[in-house]
């Protein structure tokens, strides 16, 4: 998993609550568990005219002008600004999949769905959850602003607006760390490698017909 220290990165606005995980990634698109690939499927059924189906060239699609994600001036965009409940619905990991590939690595909202908070961390995404005013006053600074990023720092629990007003956030403090790191969970198992080594060692000799070939 990719290390996350700090971000400067333009904002784009989904001024959307109960963005469910069918919406993020539809469903036809979890056959694959490849975990990349997905970015070009993100929010398919708002982006896209018509039909999405895997292995459909997205490049001959017909793209939403209305979808905000097909605006030119967010397409390079790194922090996703939503509203309540962000990731609510099914618990498919494909969302974040979806959301880290595209280039999202950091989601700000009022709440989120808890299962979607947890598989982001373990998929190098940051969600920052901030008081319901602070994520209205962004919204208005990120339409009124063509390019309007934030600077935030992980380290420091810190997000720096372009008007250098800086805004904390709350994380846990093993989050944090797996983060700034890039420890998901089979990283942090690998940590201990020398120890399971040693007692699947120990199971064989204790136990040598639970190892044996039938």
């Amino acid at each position: 998993m990719e290390t996350f220290t700090t971000l400067e990165g333009i904002v784009m606005p989904l001024d959307k609550a109960n963005v469910d995980t069918d919406a993020i990634i539809p469903k036809q698109f979890l056959k694959s568990i490849k975990r990349s690939g997905f970015g070009l499927n993100l929010f398919d059924e708002w982006r896209y005219l018509d039909p999405g189906e895997p292995g459909k060239d997205a490049r001959k699609r017909q793209p939403n002008p209305d979808f905000i994600l097909n605006q030119t001036r967010y397409r390079n965009s790194s922090i996703l600004l939503t509203r309540d409940n962000f990731g609510c619905g099914s618990s498919r990991e494909h969302a974040p999949w979806a959301l880290e590939d595209y280039g999202f690595r950091v989601i700000i909202a009022p709440s989120f769905a808890d299962i979607f908070y947890n598989n982001c961390f373990k998929n190098g995404i940051l969600p920052i959850v901030l008081d319901s005013a602070i994520v209205a006053g962004l919204f208005n600074n990120t339409f009124a602003q063509p390019g309007y990023s934030l600077v935030v720092n992980l380290p420091a629990q810190t997000i720096v607006t372009r008007e250098n007003k800086v805004i904390e956030f709350a994380l846990d403090p093993f989050r944090k760390d797996c983060l700034i790191k890039g420890l998901d969970d089979i990283a942090l198992t690998f940590r201990h490698i020398n120890v399971i080594k040693k007692y699947e060692l120990r199971r064989k000799q204790e136990t040598p017909w639970l190892f044996s070939d039938l």
